[in-house]
């Protein structure tokens, strides 16, 4: 039976963008929380717009380095358009933060009262056409013959609720270590730098992007949470960017990771 479809209401507002790469470069790039727009008929949520400024909306950063590394790495890249406030696509369709009503002490008015049918709009309208050019991403590179190895670029707050993080930047996965092991040694032998395994967050979360994309279908990946106050400016996206095109550079002929290596369950 087809699914329903609510007429769109957005017609002029992207859910996502692509950059072209080079399928041969074994990589595709993912930005899950690139920016924090919306279209028109949300306003802002209800929000102020330095609500909007804040984490809470995007990932302070994130879109700029992945435009950067995707350009070091000449590899394709798939960004999302619209704020995570609107729709988290980095959350399982049944996660019960799919839709935030309150996000770091701040109330969404715009999001009380969601029901089911606006939750199906926006997963129709934004959450299913972003994870649809994934996977369309994705299947271009297994026909080219070289499955991608997935980053997914996210950056974190330098403080979180009086307490500052140490990390520079952390490596998120779950299972498959073939990609993100190595990423975490080798962002380690700069000792400038203090870099977390599964820190500040842990990667094992059911139902996310890198789950998803990754895991389930057993392509190596690693997700990269970079402080934001490291990548609040230009300085520090070509810093970062640059740093990371080097690092997987020198991985991009790691043994088998363009393997497909589905998950036992």
């Amino acid at each position: 039976m087809a699914e329903a479809v609510e007429t769109d209401l957005d017609p002029d507002f992207p859910a996502f963008r692509t950059l072209p790469g080079d399928l041969g470069s074994g990589w595709l790039l993912i930005c899950d929380h690139a920016r924090n727009t919306m279209p028109a008929r949300y306003g802002t949520l209800g929000l102020p717009q330095c609500e909007l400024s804040r984490h809470i909306g995007f990932d302070i950063g994130a879109e700029a380095v992945t435009e950067r590394l995707a350009a070091l790495l000449g590899a394709p890249a798939v960004l999302s358009c619209f704020s995570r406030l609107l729709i988290d696509p980095n959350r399982g369709e049944d996660d019960p933060t799919l839709v935030m009503r309150l996000s770091d002490g701040s109330v969404v008015p715009g999001n009380a009262r969601v029901d089911q049918r606006e939750t199906d709009y926006r997963l129709n309208r934004f959450y299913r056409p972003y994870d649809r050019a994934i996977t369309e991403a994705i299947e271009a590179g297994v026909a080219y013959g070289k499955p991608p190895a997935l980053i997914s670029i996210h950056s974190f707050t330098d403080n979180w609720r009086g307490t500052p993080r140490p990390w520079h930047a952390g490596i998120l996965w779950d299972r498959d270590g073939r990609l993100a092991q190595p990423v975490i040694e080798g962002l380690r032998r700069d000792p400038g730098l203090v870099v977390g395994d599964n820190e500040p967050y842990t990667g094992a979360l059911q139902g996310d992007t890198m789950y998803r994309h990754g895991t389930q279908r057993g392509l190596a990946h690693a997700l990269i949470e970079i402080r934001q106050d490291l990548i609040a400016d230009p300085v520090g996206t070509a810093e970062w960017g640059g740093r990371l095109a080097d690092l997987f550079s020198g991985l991009g002929k790691l043994p088998g990771l363009h393997d497909i290596r589905p998950p036992k369950h």
